[in-house]
């Protein structure tokens, strides 16, 4: 530690503690390659994953760039060693390929035969090769390429895929700029995530809620001009696809399909749910064959980090179909980024919030957390209450309902979302702020009607529960309280957050309001939750309960 903080732990990772943490320059520069997970031990410290290093590689960057940014914004001089590792990683990526060959099929190559030799001795991928051709050269069984480069991975020797893409069923799908009364154009950054995303062929598109991830997935329908399958969260996000799919495309209503709980249509583009498809009756999943025995050209992922485990394993068998992973956030709380990386592809794009925030493409945000004292009966409940009690109790305190009420009525005339996990404490706020609640048991026409309710600001406050987390389009939300979350969820702040990103119309700030138990296990979830958008350059403002009622400006 001589050298400061700037690490290497046994498993690679780098702990990098940059000079100036607040630089858009440094964030931008670190983000090219860093998973950008803050290290806990260091307010402004970053770890830099093989994971990260492999994405930069697979984006075009090469060592030199790496280490040229380390040298350039470390606060602490850069061991050698270092610098060894980092080149040491980033080469590993690409010394083993996937390619199609005009006599054996798909084959695994390298430049050396002894990476070759070692991962043919690995007893799981032995299982998925077939016959040696030469040295450099060994044959893969067809099915085998997504299982084949998870397993690589692990192994610490990630492959390339050059393999290629069948082109799928063509069909003519257009955007439409022209549209009146308002034509429209992509933004730069949308049309650069697109290129990239071209020109790798399959991978992740990250870009901040409100940012327009939906037309990036658009314009890549576009390019394909092929059938395509969207896969989305839920039934709602399913027709907020196809509305604005039919609003910036060619596409007519008799082109575009929904394949939920209730519809099942299949159309040249398909838009179908997460849950249907992972519907499991007598041992085996009956929708999954809509994924397998369709010429799809395009599959796009919508909140990619969301994949379930049984879209993952169909998603391996999926290799050979174009595959565009769309989300706010590539973080995992179960740590399958992995799986992310191998089976959708690389990160093609990754653009800081703080970056879009300041072309005005995304509202500017005021992060604060209000912090909360319990009531002494509930401190003696919360001191005696095991260990798997305590967050809810300190969540669910009646001190946030109050404190709640209080910022509701500061901003009163405003659009607010009031979030929280627990529903008891939920049917608790939504009768005292008289305000409706949508919860996973509300049906999907009355939470549309409800959202259209808000969206039309005849609705000023709506209480939600997690369902409301991700793909819901709700523009004029300004103003979000957050009671209670899962856990220390990093994800879910980001998207919590998101709600709140479309720009207003009259250009002002949102505000996100975090509601914490103080001295609790609510506080360390919460300095946890908060990192990633502080990672993203989003500084979270410390409030006392007791100013609640008339809240400072920033």
């Amino acid at each position: 530690m001589a050298d400061g903080p700037l690490i290497v732990q046994s498993d690679k990772t780098i702990l990098l503690e940059v000079a100036h943490p607040d630089s858009s320059a440094a964030r931008h520069a670190i983000a090219a390659f860093a998973e950008l997970e803050r290290a806990p031990e260091h307010m402004h410290s970053y770890r830099i994953t093989p994971l990260g290093l492999w994405n930069a590689r697979a984006a075009g960057l090469d060592a030199e760039h790496v280490v040229d940014t380390l040298l350039s914004y470390s606060r602490y001089p850069v061991p050698h060693a270092l610098l060894l590792d980092v080149a040491e990683v980033m080469a590993r990526y690409g010394r083993l390929r996937l390619e199609k060959d005009a006599h054996h099929g798909l084959v695994l190559r390298s430049e050396d035969e002894l990476i070759l030799a070692e991962v043919c001795h690995v007893k799981k991928v032995a299982s998925l090769l077939g016959a040696r051709i030469d040295p450099l050269t060994v044959v893969v069984h067809g099915a085998a390429r997504g299982e084949l480069k998870q397993l690589l991975l692990k192994a610490g020797w990630p492959a390339e895929d050059l393999a290629g893409y069948v082109d799928g069923t063509a069909h003519l799908i257009a955007l439409n700029e022209n549209m009146e009364p308002t034509p429209w154009a992509l933004r730069p950054y949308q049309r650069v995530a697109v290129e990239n995303f071209w020109a790798g062929g399959s991978g992740v598109v990250v870009l901040p809620c409100g940012a327009g991830k939906t037309l990036v997935g658009a314009a890549a329908m576009a390019a394909s001009g092929t059938t395509t399958l969207i896969l989305v969260t839920n039934t709602l996000s399913a027709r907020q696809w196809k509305a604005e799919l039919l609003k910036r495309t060619t596409l007519t209503e008799s082109e575009i399909g929904e394949y939920s709980g209730t519809v099942k249509e299949l159309r040249p583009v398909t838009i179908a749910t997460y849950q249907v498809l992972t519907t499991k009756r007598n041992g085996t999943y009956p929708h999954m064959n809509l994924l397998n025995d369709n010429n799809w050209g395009l599959l796009i992922y919508d909140e990619v980090h969301l994949l379930p485990a049984p879209i993952f394993r169909m998603t391996a068998e999926l290799q050979a179909r174009r595959r565009l992973g769309l989300t706010a956030t590539l973080v995992r709380e179960d740590g399958r980024e992995g799986e992310v990386f191998a089976l959708i592809g690389p990160k093609r794009y990754d653009a800081p919030w703080k970056e879009i925030e300041a072309q005005g493409y995304i509202a500017p945000a005021d992060c604060v957390e209000v912090r909360v004292d319990l009531a002494r009966s509930e401190r003696l409940a919360y001191a005696t209450v095991d260990d798997g009690g305590k967050y809810r109790l300190c969540a669910t305190s009646l001190a946030k309902s109050v404190v709640t009420q209080q910022l509701v009525a500061a901003h009163a005339g405003e659009q607010i979302l009031v979030i929280g996990q627990y529903i008891d404490q939920l049917d608790e706020l939504a009768a005292r702020l008289a305000a409706p609640l949508i919860k996973g048991t509300t049906d999907v026409k009355e939470r549309e009607r409800l959202f259209a309710e808000f969206r039309a600001g005849r609705l000023s406050t709506l209480v939600v529960s997690k369902v409301a987390n991700f793909s819901i389009d709700l523009p004029e939300a300004s103003v979000a309280i957050q009671v209670s979350g899962a856990f220390g969820s990093r994800q879910e702040e980001a998207q919590r957050l998101g709600r709140l990103m479309r720009p207003k119309a009259d250009g002002r700030t949102a505000r996100f309001y975090t509601l914490v138990a103080r001295d609790t296990v609510d506080a360390d979830f919460a300095a946890k939750r908060q990192r990633f958008l502080a990672e993203q350059g989003y500084a979270y403002r410390i409030m006392d309960a007791k100013d609640a009622a008339s809240p400072p400006p920033p």
